[in-house]
């Protein structure tokens, strides 16, 4: 019999897909109308000023908050609602938090075990192997009997991304990996983190304001600001935008259209200062 033709294979679902998202906290909209498509192997980035919605938009992501309105799909699938499934497809998701979360009664070793006596079954010595290979993959199996406190920023910042990638998830997830770490801490995350995007197959989403060490690494990126996405595009295509709001991002410049500070309504909502003003602290 004559050769058949390879079936055609089906691509793989996109890793998050989000359609006509409205996000809401004490019942004001912190994000409408949004729709985001994060490839799978991608990396991602979210950029924006604080209070933008950044991390809200994590929050629906892990399914912490429920949309107001609109989908979210992870992974290939709707984002459940019951807590049992919730917390199954949470397992798949590496969240890299800005405040390490490391505990401090615990060695980086122990720390970064945690996760895999928490959700399986494997013997201590399979755990310790896996502990050995994630702390390798950050650079710090050196670094397996000290305590949080005896590690410099960036080294803590590693040990809870080794933690996070404990349990091998698809998706990773950034909150402001950057914040606090100087110049060269700051470098050696984002190139650690392209580097373990491309060699274990993730898709990684990354939550920042550090606009110039993030876009180097990212294939696409988006800006949020007004409560709104006012930019999604490749790296060179936000270099280039000439959009006001995100060039005044984008340059740090105190006036423009995105206001510097807010002012608390008695209601308990915040209204915008003028733009180019500044408030007294």
């Amino acid at each position: 019999m004559p050769d058949q033709p390879p079936l055609p294979s089906t691509p793989a679902p996109d890793a998050v897909r989000v359609a006509g998202l409205r996000l809401e906290r004490g019942g004001r909209a912190i994000l409408s109308d949004i729709d985001l498509v994060v490839p799978r192997g991608s990396i991602t980035a979210v950029l924006g000023p604080s209070g933008s919605g950044k991390s809200t938009l994590l929050a629906a992501l892990t399914g912490e908050l429920q949309p107001a309105a609109g989908s979210v799909e992870v992974l290939g699938a709707p984002l459940p609602t019951r807590r049992r499934e919730l917390l199954a497809l949470r397992r798949s998701i590496g969240v890299l938090l800005q405040g390490n979360g490391l505990l401090t009664d615990l060695t980086a070793a122990e720390n970064v075990a945690l996760p895999l006596r928490t959700h399986t079954g494997l013997p201590k010595p399979v755990i310790a192997r896996l502990v050995e290979m994630k702390l390798h993959a950050v650079g710090l199996r050196a670094a397996a009997e000290l305590y949080p406190r005896e590690l410099s920023g960036g080294m803590a910042r590693r040990v809870a991304l080794a933690r996070a990638l404990a349990l091998d998830p698809p998706l990773m997830i950034y909150d402001e990996p950057l914040t606090g770490l100087d110049p060269i801490a700051s470098g050696v995350i984002m190139s650690l983190i392209s580097r373990l995007n491309a060699s274990l197959g993730l898709t990684s989403i990354i939550v920042t304001h550090h606009v110039h060490e993030t876009l180097p690494v990212v294939d696409r990126a988006l800006v949020t600001a007004g409560g709104r996405i006012v930019f999604s595009g490749t790296p060179d295509e936000l270099e280039g935008s000439t959009d006001p709001l995100v060039r005044q991002f984008l340059r740090g410049e105190p006036d423009g259209p995105i206001p510097f500070d807010t002012t608390p309504r008695d209601d308990g909502r915040s209204e915008s200062a003028p733009a180019g003003t500044r408030q007294a602290a």
